[in-house]
C-alpha cells in the first residue's frame, strides 16, 4: 500500500512537473490591452471617452496604498506571501457557496489577473488547470507589484468601466489617485457582481448588498491590521459612500465631436503623434473647453435658427450653416466652439476650424492697424505719412483705385478699363474719416488705404495678429476688404490680439495630456508675443467700439456691456460675420449657405426672410445671445481709454486738411496718366511678385477651394476680382470668365 501510494504521488508530481514545464505564457488578449482616450472639460470633469473599451491604464503608484489593500483584503490577503495560487482558498470558496455564506472567488489575485489577461471567462476544468499553471509561472516571472497593477487595470467594475481609473471616474467622478479607503472598499466590492452593484445608487436591493459587501471589506481591513478598529468605526459612522449617478459617455454627438476633433489635432501637432498612435488609446486629454460656454453657444445658435429659419416652408433657409469660436484674449484658450449641426446628424466638417468662408469687412481692422503702424504713401516718391482714424479718404462709390506710384489700377471687365471700387450704396459720402468708414462699413476708403499702405505691410500685420498665411488671398485689391478665408478660430484670435493690447496668443485647446501615468511634454500654455504696440491695438478697439455705438454693429449693444466689434458681409451675401469682444472674451460668428451635394457657397438672399443677409443681423444675434450667457455673473469691465491720436494725414484732395497734416499732404501727388481705353495697360506685379493688377488669362471665376465634409465643401471664389459686399470678392457662378470688377459696401 505504501509503495502504491508513493507511486501514485510520484506520478502526480511527475505529471505536475511535466505540465509546468510544458506550460507557456500566451500573449495577452487584445481586448485586455485596448484603452480609450478620455477628454476632460476645463473644470476637470469628463467630456467623453473615445474608443471601444473604456479603460485607461495607470501605474500602481497612482492607486493609494490603502485602496490597494481594499482589494487584497477582499480577495487575497496573502497575496504578497503566496506563490500565486491558494488551494485552501479554493476549497473555502466552495464551502461558503455551499452554505450560503459570503461570495468569494476562490482564486488569488494572480489567478484572476491571468484569467482576465490571458484566458477566457469560461468555467471548464481545462481552463481552470491552465489558469493554475500559468499563475505559478507568472508568479516566478513578474513582481507582485506588476501583477497587482495588471489586475487593477484589467478587472471589470460595471458601468462599462474597465480598470480602476475608469471605475473611479464613473462611480465617484475622481481619478484613481483621489480615491479614499471607503470608496475603494465599494469599488473592490463591485468586482464580484458588477452587473448588480453598479446600480447601488438607484436599486435598493443592489444598495443593500453593496453596503453589506462594503462593511465586509472594511472589517477585513481591520482584521489584517491595515486600518485600526477606530478607523473602521469612523468609516462606518461616516456612512456608505453612495456612487454618483451613472452618466454614460456622451459619445461624439452634438458639439462633442467637433471639440474632440479640435483637441486631437492639437495633441497630434504638439506631441508628435500620428492618428494611429492616438487611436490606440490610453491618453487622458485635458481641454480648455468650458462646458457651460459650449452649451450656451450651441443654445444661442439654436435660438436664432428657431426664430428665423424655416427650411420646411422656405427653400432659401435650406443648407444654412453657422460656425463660431470663443477665445480668452489674455491666454488664447479656446473656451467654446460651434462646429455645425452635430456629428450625429452627419455634419463632419468643423465650421469653427474650417477655411473657405470669406471674412468680408471684418478684415478692415487689420488694414487700420497696418496703417497706424506703417503709415501710408499718399504721394508718389514721398515717405509714408502718419495715419489715424481721423484721416480722411474719399468714400464715394465708384472711385478709381491708385497704387503708391499714383497709377490707376486696371480692370479689363470695366468699360473704362480701370478699377472702380464700389460700395453697397451710391451714397455721396465725400471725404470721410477712417473711423466713419469703419462704422458704416464703407469700402472705398479702405481699399485705397490698403494700396497706399502696401500689400506687404497689411499681410505682415495680419500674420502678426494671428492669421495664417495659407488663408490669406492676395489676388486683388479686394484683399483689403476680406477676400481671405481664415477660420472662425483664427479670426477670433486676431481680434483677441486687439483685445489684449497688441499681445498675440496662439489659440490652444489642450492644457495637459497624460499617458501611462506620465504627463507628456509640449502642452505648456503658449506665451504671448507683441504683435503691435498697445496704442495701435487700443486705437483699433476704440474705433470698433464706435461701430457698435453708431454703426453697423448696434445690435450688439443688447449685451449691456462695453463692446468692440465689426460686421462683415460678402458679395451676393454668400457669407456674413460678426466678430466682437469685451475685455474678458472674444467671439467670432460666421454664417453661410452650402449645398452638401454641390461644393461652393450660395447666396443667402431671402434666408430668414431677409432680402439681404448682413453680419449685423443673425450672426450678431447669435453673438449677443451667447455672450450674454457666457458673461453672466462676471463683473462689467472697461476697455483702456483711447490713446492720443497724434499726427495724421488726409488723402490728397480732402477739402479740409487736419491741423496736424504733414507737409506731404499739401504736396499734390503726380498726376498719373490713365491708360487708354478700351485696352488698358496693366500695372506691374506687386507684393513679393505674387500679385498683378490685371487679370491672368487663366483666372477662372468658378474655381472653388475648401475643406470637404459630409455636409459639403466650404469654399471661396477663385475669380481675379469678384464683387464684394462689405469687403469680399467672390466669383460669378455662371461664367468661366473673370468676375466683374464690382465691389459693393455694406456691414
Amino acid at each position: 500500500m505504501s509503495g502504491t501510494f508513493l507511486l501514485f504521488v510520484g506520478g502526480l508530481l511527475g505529471l505536475f512537473g511535466y505540465a509546468y514545464a510544458a506550460t507557456t505564457i500566451p500573449g495577452a488578449n487584445p481586448s485586455t490591452q485596448a484603452q480609450s482616450n478620455t477628454y476632460y472639460w476645463s473644470d476637470g470633469s469628463v467630456m467623453t471617452t473615445q474608443g471601444s473599451t473604456n479603460r485607461q491604464n495607470v501605474d500602481l503608484a497612482q492607486v493609494p496604498k490603502l485602496v490597494q489593500w481594499d482589494f487584497l483584503a477582499a480577495e487575497n490577503a496573502t497575496f504578497y506571501s503566496d506563490p500565486g495560487i491558494d488551494t485552501q482558498g479554493m476549497l473555502r470558496a466552495v464551502y461558503h457557496m455551499a452554505t450560503g455564506g459570503e461570495v468569494q472567488s476562490g482564486s488569488t489575485i494572480t489567478q484572476q489577473f491571468v484569467k482576465n489577461t490571458y484566458l477566457s471567462q469560461d468555467q471548464s476544468v481545462t481552463r481552470k488547470l491552465r489558469e493554475i499553471m500559468i499563475s505559478l509561472k507568472i508568479g516566478g516571472q513578474m513582481s507582485k507589484q506588476q501583477i497587482l497593477q495588471g489586475y487593477l487595470n484589467t478587472c471589470y467594475y460595471g458601468r462599462d468601466a474597465y480598470g480602476i481609473e475608469a471605475a473611479a471616474r464613473t462611480y465617484y467622478h475622481v481619478h484613481a489617485f483621489q480615491l479614499n479607503v471607503s470608496q475603494g472598499a465599494f469599488i473592490a466590492a463591485t468586482v464580484n457582481e458588477p452587473s448588480l452593484l453598479m446600480h447601488a445608487d438607484t436599486d435598493p436591493r443592489a444598495k443593500a448588498q453593496a453596503k453589506a459587501r462594503w462593511k465586509y471589506v472594511l472589517d477585513r481591513m481591520a482584521k489584517i491590521h491595515e486600518i485600526t478598529g477606530a478607523q473602521e468605526q469612523h468609516y462606518l459612522a461616516s456612512g456608505f459612500p453612495t456612487p454618483k449617478p451613472y452618466s454614460p459617455s456622451a459619445g461624439m454627438s452634438g458639439q462633442t465631436g467637433y471639440l474632440v476633433q479640435a483637441a486631437e489635432k492639437y495633441v497630434e501637432a504638439h506631441a508628435s503623434l500620428t492618428d494611429q498612435q492616438l487611436g490606440r488609446g490610453g491618453y487622458q486629454i485635458y481641454t480648455t473647453f468650458d462646458k457651460r460656454k459650449v452649451n450656451a453657444l450651441s443654445a444661442s445658435v439654436a435660438a436664432m435658427e428657431h426664430r428665423h429659419l424655416d427650411p420646411q416652408h422656405r427653400s432659401a433657409d435650406k443648407d444654412v450653416q453657422v460656425g463660431a469660436a470663443s477665445i480668452s484674449p489674455s491666454t488664447g484658450a479656446i473656451v467654446a466652439l460651434y462646429g455645425g449641426a452635430g456629428w450625429n446628424k452627419g455634419h463632419w466638417t468643423d465650421n469653427a476650424d474650417a477655411t473657405g468662408v470669406p471674412v468680408g469687412s471684418t478684415f478692415k481692422p487689420v488694414d487700420l492697424a497696418a496703417a497706424l503702424d506703417h503709415g501710408a504713401v499718399l504721394s508718389p516718391g514721398q515717405p509714408a505719412s502718419p495715419i489715424t482714424p481721423a484721416s480722411k479718404f474719399d468714400g464715394d462709390d465708384g472711385i478709381t483705385i491708385k497704387d503708391q506710384q499714383g497709377r490707376e489700377l486696371s480692370d479689363s471687365n470695366d468699360p473704362t478699363g480701370l478699377l472702380h471700387q464700389r460700395n453697397d450704396v451710391s451714397t455721396k459720402w465725400g471725404y470721410i474719416t477712417l473711423r466713419k468708414a469703419m462704422e458704416q462699413s464703407v469700402n472705398t476708403p479702405y481699399v485705397q488705404l490698403g494700396e497706399y499702405v502696401g500689400y506687404g505691410n497689411v499681410e505682415g500685420e495680419a500674420l502678426k495678429a494671428g492669421l495664417l498665411r495659407t488663408s490669406l488671398q492676395y489676388d486683388t485689391p479686394g484683399f483689403y476688404i476680406g477676400t481671405s478665408t481664415p477660420s472662425a478660430i483664427r479670426m477670433a484670435d486676431a481680434y483677441a490680439t486687439f483685445d489684449d493690447g497688441g499681445i498675440q496668443h496662439e489659440p490652444y485647446s489642450v492644457t495637459k495630456v497624460v499617458a501611462d501615468g506620465r504627463q507628456l511634454p509640449g502642452f505648456d500654455k503658449p506665451k504671448g508675443t507683441t504683435a503691435m504696440p498697445a496704442s495701435t491695438a487700443d486705437t483699433v478697439t476704440d474705433v470698433l467700439r464706435d461701430v457698435v455705438k453708431n454703426g453697423t454693429g448696434t445690435h450688439a449693444q443688447a449685451l449691456g456691456r462695453p463692446v468692440a466689434g465689426k460686421t462683415g458681409t460678402t458679395d451676393d451675401y454668400k457669407s456674413a460675420w460678426f466678430i466682437g469682444y469685451t475685455p474678458q472674451l472674444t467671439t467670432a460668428v460666421s454664417m453661410f449657405k452650402e449645398d452638401p451635394k454641390n461644393a461652393g457657397l450660395q447666396s443667402m438672399q431671402g434666408v430668414g426672410g431677409y432680402a439681404k443677409v448682413f453680419g449685423a443681423d443673425m450672426p450678431t444675434e447669435v453673438w449677443t445671445g451667447y455672450m450674454t450667457a457666457a458673461l453672466q455673473g462676471q463683473p462689467v469691465q472697461q476697455f483702456p481709454p483711447a490713446p492720443p491720436l497724434g499726427q495724421s494725414t488726409d488723402e490728397y484732395g480732402a477739402p479740409s486738411p487736419t491741423p496736424s497734416a504733414t507737409a506731404a499732404q499739401s504736396t499734390p501727388p503726380a498726376t498719373p496718366t490713365a491708360p487708354a481705353a478700351p485696352t488698358p495697360t496693366p500695372a506691374p506685379c506687386r507684393g513679393h511678385g505674387r500679385h498683378c493688377v490685371s487679370p491672368s488669362p487663366t483666372d477662372t471665376a468658378g474655381t472653388t477651394t475648401g475643406t470637404t465634409g459630409t455636409t459639403g465643401t466650404t469654399g471661396t471664389g477663385g475669380g481675379l476680382l469678384g464683387g464684394t459686399t462689405g469687403g469680399n470678392t467672390s466669383p460669378s457662378p455662371t461664367t468661366s470668365s473673370p468676375a466683374p470688377a464690382v465691389t459693393r459696401g455694406g456691414p
